[in-house]
């Protein structure tokens, strides 16, 4: 009988907890391809028109994104790639140019909805840490482009 106290607690623990973010696993074990569909629509900032492209992180990565496997694959590695900063940041004044971006959509069950902008320090940094599900913008403030 002790056995049972100790048992039907545990099973009803992993019950409640379903799977890793409440997400069902497709096949493969990982949230579906619907669950990670972003849009990505970029400003250069030069008066020209904004770039747009889809990504989808599935079980291979598809879209008009110029480069989908890799933009999947840093965004699947980096810890909550889409929350906001911290309220108290302290940021230096460091302008990186005019370039602005959106990212909509849904990654992992959740809504995705990331203005980018690279207006200060913080804002270069996280901008910086999305590339390149974001282009790379050399230059000042920015990463620098691979020799």
């Amino acid at each position: 009988m002790r056995f049972l106290h100790l048992v039907a607690p545990a099973a009803l623990l992993l019950t409640a907890c379903g799977t890793a973010g409440g997400q069902e696993p497709d096949a493969a074990g990982s949230p579906g391809a619907a669950e990670r569909t972003l849009v990505v629509e970029v400003d250069a900032g030069d008066g020209g028109p904004p770039q747009r492209w889809t990504l989808v992180c599935g079980d291979e990565a598809t879209g008009e994104h110029p480069e989908p496997a890799a933009a999947c694959a840093r965004v699947l590695r980096t810890d909550d790639p889409f929350a906001p900063p911290p309220a108290d940041l302290v940021c230096t004044q460091l302008y990186g140019g005019p370039e602005t971006a959106r990212v909509t959509g849904t990654w992992d069950g959740d809504p995705v909805d990331v203005e980018l902008s690279r207006e200060d320090g913080c804002a270069i940094a996280r901008w910086d840490s999305l590339v390149p599900l974001v282009p790379l913008v050399p230059g000042p403030g920015g990463l620098e482009a691979p020799a």
